[in-house]
């Protein structure tokens, strides 16, 4: 008989060792290092950090640069440029030219679009991570961070776009 088992004299029976048995399993496992949470991928990536150290910008309709002040897509588009993408001028030539994603599969980075005047993609942010976006706002006259689950902005959600993906998709398209 092991001496643990010997040192217990209420466990000498098979039963009892099945009790002990399923005990010390239930301990073992509370006593086990919990798993270190899943990696996240980084919402500071460079394209999103300069995006927002370009909050307080004012809006300026055609704007697009940091001196002049920005509209959505001038913003869009410098800070995109800014990072070695060419992407058209306008919102819409933006959304036509960018491969859809399934807005389930948005990463920061990516471009969400808006129908805010009755018009499709009418309206462009960059899309941070945790639900936020950060865009030249003409309502608030800055470019400023918001929230995809607010109700004016997911009732005038139209989709997301990845300008990480343009080449490979142009390419596919036959493209140059």
């Amino acid at each position: 008989m092991p001496p643990l088992i010997a040192a217990l004299p209420w466990c000498r029976q098979p039963a009892q060792w099945l009790i002990l048995a399923s005990l010390l399993a239930l301990f073992s496992g509370c006593a086990s290092r919990p798993k270190p949470p899943p990696a996240r991928p980084s919402y500071l990536s460079p394209l999103v950090s300069y995006a927002l150290s370009l909050r307080g910008t004012p809006y300026v309709w055609g704007g697009a640069s940091p001196e002049e002040g920005f509209d959505c897509s001038g913003f869009v588009q410098h800070v995109y440029r800014r990072h070695g993408i060419r992407l058209p001028r306008t919102a819409r030539e933006m959304a036509e030219v960018l491969p859809p994603l399934d807005s389930r599969s948005r990463r920061p980075g990516d471009l969400v679009f808006f129908n805010t005047t009755g018009e499709p993609y009418s309206h462009v942010g960059i899309y941070i991570g945790n639900d936020d976006f950060v865009h030249a706002s003409s309502a608030k006259g800055q470019v400023i961070v918001s929230r995809l689950d607010k109700p004016y902005w997911w009732e005038h959600f139209l989709g997301v776009r990845r300008p990480a993906l343009l080449d490979r998709w142009l390419g596919a398209r036959g493209g140059n």
